[in-house]
């Protein structure tokens, strides 16, 4: 069962977004995806892929990969039974629902899906 259909974002932590701005825009000359630097984040596009580099200022953003699925409700439970120990109960974003969850390395991973957008 093939559940994980792509990878949605990679986030990362930053300090300060205008710095951000400057090395991932100016000096690497990604485009910018979008900019919510009111609300502590700022998206660089990679080519013409979907998914995208995320800076977070929000305190104890770890480095983390998101993963999109059909359906979170869905794969979450799924996941459950395999012995996958969830960080919170599924939760609403702009574009679905998401949640996230520690590999036995530590490193944070996320599943999201896009059940209030029209992307497939």
């Amino acid at each position: 069962m093939n559940l994980l259909l792509d990878y949605d974002n990679f986030f990362l932590p930053a300090q300060d977004l205008e710095s951000a701005k400057e090395f991932y825009g100016n000096q690497l000359g990604l485009e910018t995806k979008f900019d919510f630097s009111d609300k502590g984040m700022i998206a660089f596009k990679i080519g013409k892929n979907e998914p995208a580099i995320i800076l977070s200022t929000v305190q104890h953003t770890k480095p983390t990969i998101w993963f999109t699925v059909d359906d979170v409700k869905t794969t979450c439970e799924y996941l459950k039974e395999k012995g996958v120990v969830f960080l919170s109960e599924p939760f609403e974003i702009m574009t679905g629902l998401a949640v996230e969850f520690n590999d036995p390395f530590g490193n944070k991973l996320g599943i999201t899906d896009y059940s209030k957008s029209t992307k497939v």
